[in-house]
């Protein structure tokens, strides 16, 4: 039996990364699948989804204005009778940027998008599920919420924020059986870190990638949209609340130069 038989996700921030590997491993799963990106990269998910034989519906989108993520929504209920899953995953960076250099109009976009935009999926997201009495909500935060090291400031604190948004409307929510949860990626290779990885590469120190943890790797975006599969699936039918970190253990520790294999 497919995990997700019969279900309706919408998913944002699809068009490449952990929102690719999440809709198409949806799908797979038997998911109809709604894939939201202001890319329009997000078009070759939907490619991929229909190749497979799954059922989608692409739109190029900006998912931090809400009259669009209210259209994404209403589009899954029109097309596929319902709401059942929204991983609100669209997120940028924001690069690293000292702090006497960062600008208002730095952290508003930053905030714009992964905060407010996540809010907006969430608020839209209950309001058609609360008739239902059921759904999951999941919602990307980041290690870098978790505590300093892993992001620039304005992107830390709007996954700080994501957090906090997780954990206090899962009490807002109480009695409607929707549940709702954030993971915690650390260092994944997606379209949004791919400096990273190039830079590394051209220098020939990728084999240092994620040394850091004590997988001593990176992560793959499947790695993610793994965990976001069983919080969307009813497996996870007591999960509720909670920010799960996927991140070979980063953030298991305070930074520590980790002892010879």
């Amino acid at each position: 039996m497919k995990r997700l038989e019969g279900k309706t996700a919408l998913i944002s921030g699809a068009a490449s990364g952990i929102g690719r590997a999440s809709a198409v491993l949806f799908a797979s799963e038997g998911a109809n699948v709604v894939v939201l990106d202001r890319a329009p990269a997000v078009e070759e998910t939907a490619a991929q989804i229909r190749a497979a034989g799954g059922r989608v519906t692409a739109l190029v989108r900006d998912s931090s204005e809400e009259a669009n993520v209210v259209e994404a929504i209403e589009t899954a209920v029109r097309e596929f009778g319902a709401l059942d899953v929204c991983f609100a995953n669209a997120g940028i960076s924001g690069g690293i940027v000292p702090l006497q250099e960062q600008t208002v109009d730095l952290w508003t976009s930053i905030l714009k998008v992964n905060l407010v935009g996540t809010f907006l999926a969430v608020k839209h997201a209950a309001r058609v599920m609360t008739p239902r009495g059921k759904g999951s909500i999941i919602c990307t935060a980041s290690v870098a919420g978790l505590r300093s090291g892993a992001g620039g400031s304005p992107y830390s604190a709007s996954k700080a924020g994501v957090i906090s948004l997780v954990q206090t409307t899962a009490y807002q929510l109480s009695g409607t059986g929707i549940r709702i949860n954030a993971i915690c990626p650390g260092l994944i290779e997606t379209g949004m870190t791919r400096p990273i990885f190039e830079t590394a590469r051209a220098r020939g120190t990728d084999h240092k990638i994620g040394q850091l943890n004590p997988l001593r790797r990176a992560g793959a975006p499947i790695e993610i949209a793994n965990m976001a599969l069983f919080l969307a699936s009813d497996e996870a039918s007591y999960v509720n609340g909670q920010a799960f970190p996927v991140d070979g253990a980063l953030s298991s520790s305070h930074p520590i130069v980790p002892p010879k294999a």
